[in-house]
């Protein structure tokens, strides 16, 4: 009996870059109807895949709230 053991040493922005391209791909091929969005008005700055991107990452990261997450994230010194 054999066992494979593999290391992996990969940072976050690799993390979050491969999580995106992950969920990109899987919601591209995803045979369920796309979430509703009006024709008129204000344009969303994220993709879907973004945002759950983003999303995840901060579970993985354990921010609940996305307020600490964002004041940590993008701290002023």
């Amino acid at each position: 009996m054999s066992t494979l053991e593999v290391t992996v040493d990969a940072d976050l922005e690799t993390l979050a870059t491969a999580l995106y391209a992950k969920t990109d791909d899987v919601m591209k091929t995803d045979a369920r109807p796309v979430r509703w969005q009006p024709e008129v008005g204000i344009a969303p700055k994220l993709s879907d895949a973004e945002l759950v991107t983003l999303s995840v990452m901060q579970a993985l990261l354990g921010f609940t709230f996305e307020a600490r997450s964002w004041r940590q994230h993008f701290a002023v010194t």
